[in-house]
């Protein structure tokens, strides 16, 4: 027999079962409302955000047409910087891009405060599912500048080097031969048997010639009177040593009469050992065919060596050298110091003897000779020729001077200070 008291339990419990279940249903109704309400709003934020990129690609396609312009000023047919002006304009699709929205595009153009230019402000602008506005705003500035001009900026992938006098390189000796076939030859000493060729284009050495008729000068060789040539692969240094016994010395006008030497070039990476030329030469001017020239002799040369019966010499006078150093590799940098070597006289600090400065200026204004174009005391990784590596020989008790730039009408300078060298 059941327990009067189990039998009251029982009827209490009855319909819990069935309330749970409906408090579990409403929890999962709820939820699954959340999770329907995020999915809705992730749609209309995604939904957003393409318009978004739309409208951005509108506006920058409507930039770019801007800077499409061919030509400054209005004319039939060609777009033109005259025309760029303001605008409003509905954009439907227009690119052939599907969107769900009308897009208006709203071009503000101003005056820009640089000369020669325009302020463009683009607006593009849109409502969206709820019906909410929506824009973004780019702004850029359309300069006016004339597109002719951007085929300087084209580099092509193997261009030539930099030509500069006589349409070929800056590296070559302006006194050199152009052959006339790609190339330009030497003398480095105006009355030797010996010719280097250099590239035109690049400057450097080609080739070393013997044989060479010792009469013929540099404006008469040509490349059947070069002799035997021997090819190479090699960097020319070149420049002139000046000497001034003045007190204190003036590194503008340094024309005393050059004492003997050499030049020798110390590297630890060279192939070979560098060969040097030097020669003491004097300027002189003369005319010939109706024309005055200006040209270093050789010191002992007579007017009749270049065929005229006279000549002025200027009192310039120097010593002009020529060095080539074939680096370890064909295309290889070297690193070293050219120096000069006296015969008959000495180096040094005290009375008797010389110092050596070499003309050297921060030309990249970097605040220090650090550049192998600046003439430094060691050339570091040259991979090309030079010239103009000049040199000044003082007495041994005075200082290397400095000089002030020489400014020209063209903003052209030429800064004469130097540098100490040797001892």
């Amino acid at each position: 027999m059941r327990s009067p008291t189990l039998q009251l339990v029982r009827r209490k419990q009855r319909g819990t079962t069935l309330l749970e279940g409906l408090v579990a249903f409403l929890v999962l109704s709820l939820g699954m409302l959340s999770v329907m309400r995020v999915q809705t709003q992730m749609r209309v934020n995604s939904d957003v955000a393409r318009q978004r990129s739309e409208a951005v690609r509108i506006a920058q396609e409507d930039i770019e047409k801007l800077r499409a312009f061919s030509v400054i000023a209005a004319r039939a047919g060609a777009s033109a910087y005259a025309n760029v002006s303001s605008v409003t304009r509905v954009v439907d699709s227009d690119s052939g891009q599907p969107s769900n929205a009308s897009y208006t595009l709203t071009r503000e153009i101003t005056a820009g405060d640089a000369p020669s230019s325009k302020n463009a402000n683009v607006t593009v602008a849109w409502a969206d599912k709820a019906g909410t506005r929506q824009q973004v705003v780019l702004s850029t500035l359309i300069t006016g500048h004339d597109p002719a001009y951007s085929g300087a900026l084209k580099v092509t992938s193997k261009a030539r080097p930099v030509r500069a006098v006589l349409a070929r390189s800056p590296w070559i000796p302006v006194d050199a031969k152009d052959l006339g076939n790609g190339s330009s030859a030497l003398k480095p000493i105006a009355t030797g048997t010996e010719a280097w060729v250099f590239d035109n284009a690049t400057g450097n050495v080609t080739a070393r010639c013997v044989g060479v008729e010792a009469a013929v000068p540099n404006a008469s060789l040509g490349a059947s009177a070069l002799g035997v040539c021997e090819p190479m692969q090699g960097y020319a240094l070149s420049g002139v040593v000046r000497f001034s016994g003045a007190t204190p010395p003036d590194p503008a006008a340094a024309n005393d009469m050059p004492a003997a030497l050499s030049i020798s070039i110390a590297s630890t990476d060279a192939s070979t050992a560098p060969v040097c030329r030097s020669e003491a030469r004097k300027s002189v001017t003369y005319s010939l065919a109706g024309a005055t020239r200006t040209e270093a002799v050789p010191i002992s040369a007579a007017a009749a060596s270049l065929g005229v019966s006279a000549w002025i010499e200027t009192g310039e006078r120097f010593v002009a050298y020529s060095c080539v150093v074939v680096p370890a590799s064909p295309g290889a940098a070297w690193s070293g110091r050219a120096n000069i070597v006296p015969t008959g006289w000495t180096l040094g600090l005290g009375p008797g003897e010389h110092r050596v400065c070499r003309y050297s200026a921060d030309v990249d204004g970097s605040g220090a000779i650090d550049n192998n174009l600046e003439h430094p005391q060691t050339y570091e990784a040259l991979s090309s020729s030079l010239v103009h590596q000049n040199f000044l020989v003082i007495a041994g008790t005075q200082s290397c001077p400095s000089a002030a730039t020489v400014t020209g009408t063209n903003n052209a300078f030429a800064d004469l200070s130097t540098a100490p060298h040797q001892p």
